[in-house]
């Protein structure tokens, strides 16, 4: 397995795709797969069945894994920033 230099909590941007240009923090890392979920990046909707717990059923909107290789590892400082 190749070394990771991102980690849980990090800023980074995606590099490219759809997505390109977003910044988020990552919220989970899957060493083994080279993916990592980042918040509020790469949105996909899933449906849920109808249960006890949810009587209607709906359409929840949460992020995908996105490739390590599309992310880049932004500092603090440039973070702050680019939200301003």
């Amino acid at each position: 397995m190749p070394k990771q230099n991102i980690k849980k909590g990090d800023m980074v941007r995606v590099i490219c795709g759809s997505q390109q240009n977003k910044v988020g923090k990552i919220l989970q890392v899957y060493p083994a797969k080279q993916r990592a979920l980042v918040e509020g990046v790469g949105m996909m909707k899933r449906h849920t069945r109808k249960s006890q717990d949810n009587p209607q059923g709906s359409i929840e909107e949460r992020e995908a894994p996105i490739h390590l290789s599309n992310l880049a590892k932004i500092e603090a400082k440039a973070a702050n920033k680019e939200e301003a």
